[in-house]
This record gives C-alpha cells, sequence and structure tokens, in this order.
C-alpha cells in the first residue's frame, strides 16, 4: 500500500487493566497486550483454501507480509485494493498447501486478521455433500455448524472466562450478501472433522442423521475464533464431491480438486461481487460478541 494506508498501527503496549488482559502466550503466561489502533477498520479479509488463491492477482497496489502474532507467524498475506475497497487474503494451508488442516494454526491466523484491520471475513472451504439433493459442483453458504474437531486450539481465552453466543454462528449480514452475489444454495448445517483422513460410512450416517448438510475440514474453529474477536465472518462451501457412502465409488483427492478446478472462476467472482456490496459501516451483532460473554470473576493464574 502507500503512504495513504487504509490502516495504521500504534506500538504494542501493555495492557493494565486487568479486564482487558485477555490473552497469554502460548506457554499460557503473562505477555505484553496486544492492541491494534486502526484508522479505517473497513478491510475485508478472504481465508482461503483450494480454489482463491489467483484472486489476488485480480487487484492493485498488491503487497505481502508475515504478521507476528502471539501465537506464531500467519501464513504470507496478500493485501491489495479490489473496487477501492482494502482486502486482505490469507491461504489458510499456507504457500503450497503446506499444512494441513489439523496442524493449521488458526489461532495465529485468526489474529494476524485483526491485528491487520480486518473486521469481516469471507472464508471458503471445500466440502462433501450429506445429501443427494446437494451435489457437486453447488455453493452453500452455511448458517449453523456441528464440530467433531478434536484437539485444536479453539478459543483465545484459556485464563478467563468468556462464553460467546453462537446462535448465529455466521454474520447474517454478511450471509445475506453472499447469498446475493451467486448461484448458491442459501443454508445448511455444516459438519467440521479433524482430517486429514476422510470420514467413515458410519461417521456420514451419524452426521446426516444429526442434521449435517456438508462436511469438511477447515471451517472450525476459524468461525468460533472470529467471533471471539468481534469479527464478521461467513463462508462459502463449494461442494466437491459426495461424502463417502452417499454416492458409491472411492472417494480420492483428485476428485475433489477436479470439481474444485471448475469451479474456482464462478467461486472468484461470487467473492469479487460480495466485496463490492459489503457495506464499510457494520450493523450485525458481530460487533457486540463480548458484551456479557465474560464471566466477571474469573481467576487469573496470578491470583491464585
Amino acid at each position: 500500500m502507500d503512504n495513504h494506508s487504509y490502516i495504521h498501527f500504534f506500538y504494542f503496549f501493555k495492557m493494565n487493566h486487568k479486564k482487558n488482559n485477555s490473552f497469554k502466550n502460548q506457554s499460557g503466561k503473562d505477555r505484553n497486550q496486544y492492541k491494534i489502533m486502526v484508522v479505517d477498520a473497513d478491510m475485508i479479509g478472504i481465508m482461503g483454501g483450494t480454489g482463491v488463491y489467483e484472486i489476488v492477482e485480480m487487484g492493485e497496489d498488491i503487497e505481502k507480509r508475515v504478521i507476528e502474532t502471539p501465537y506464531g507467524e500467519s501464513p504470507e498475506i496478500s493485501t491489495f485494493k479490489l473496487h477501492d475497497v482494502p482486502v486482505a487474503f490469507m491461504p489458510r494451508h499456507a504457500k503450497g498447501h503446506a499444512n494441513p488442516p489439523h496442524m493449521i494454526n488458526y489461532r495465529a491466523n485468526i489474529y494476524a486478521m485483526k491485528k491487520l484491520g480486518v473486521d469481516q471475513i469471507i472464508a471458503t472451504n471445500a466440502v462433501g455433500s450429506l445429501d443427494l439433493a446437494v451435489k457437486p459442483g453447488d455453493f452453500l453458504i452455511p448458517n449453523d455448524f456441528i464440530d467433531f474437531t478434536k484437539t485444536r486450539q479453539f478459543t483465545f481465552y484459556d485464563h478467563k472466562t468468556v462464553h460467546v453466543d453462537v446462535t448465529e454462528p455466521y454474520c447474517p449480514n454478511l450471509r445475506d450478501i453472499l447469498i446475493s452475489s451467486g448461484d448458491v444454495i442459501g443454508e445448511g448445517v455444516y459438519v467440521c472433522t479433524e482430517g486429514p483422513r476422510f470420514e467413515t460410512p458410519a461417521e456420514v450416517e451419524m452426521f446426516r442423521r444429526l442434521g449435517g448438510t456438508v462436511v469438511g475440514m477447515t471451517g472450525l474453529p476459524e468461525a468460533v475464533l472470529a467471533r471471539e474477536l468481534e469479527m464478521c465472518y461467513a463462508s462459502i462451501c463449494t461442494v466437491s464431491n459426495y461424502a463417502t457412502s452417499i454416492a458409491p465409488g472411492k472417494l480420492t483427492i483428485d476428485e475433489v480438486f477436479e470439481i474444485v478446478e471448475t469451479k474456482m472462476k464462478d467461486l472468484r467472482t461470487m467473492v469479487v461481487e460480495a466485496i463490492a456490496k459489503i457495506p464499510s459501516g457494520r450493523s450485525c451483532q458481530c460487533k457486540n460478541a463480548l458484551n456479557g460473554a465474560e464471566v466477571e470473576n474469573s481467576i487469573e493464574p496470578e491470583d491464585l
């Protein structure tokens, strides 16, 4: 970006007020608190996986940077302008799809976006269908999720008690914009598994009976972490295949990439159109997600 960058940072400084002492380093010990003073928080974030890496080439004033966070370094993030809107694109798997789903540093990824000044995130996820009516090649905008991950770091609040509300797990305003920006299935339940293996037939049957529509490996804890930092988050799920036992035949990763390849242009077009529609201000409740979420009497380690 040029000297008239949308985003400026103050120095990191120690937060003395106990209520704001939310984050710890990876060892759980106290450390200086990070606070970012953002002049213009209208940067839009794209958390991309398979199929959207090329969207950066559609922008102007492209810069690349790696962001330091209390949880480690982010992947290389590309910042650019699209429709004169500042955008930050992060390949969640890192360059070359290096990190498998269960090894992605989700906390560093979301924190880095927040640190850049992003307050609204469009995520893209490749998924398998649990419903014959939801076909490979379809796009689905989920309105709910079921979390079957196991070992991931899923919260920023390990040392204080914070219960964020997920009555609407995905930002309703951002969902409406995505739904209006392409030919999509406007609702469904996203089931997230640990990976990296695909699901067994028994697991798929369980997911179906629980109400799942699609199944993937990358949507969580991403959505919850964004909510914990009061960011808007919504997902475009590209259906790459039927989950095992839904349709006959062995599932291979080649099948997944083949379908995603054919839908890449449509996916990028949808994201670009959505960015053009996103307003500069936010009227949803995502920005107030921490209001009333903290248990005030939670005990800090230094009090023990």
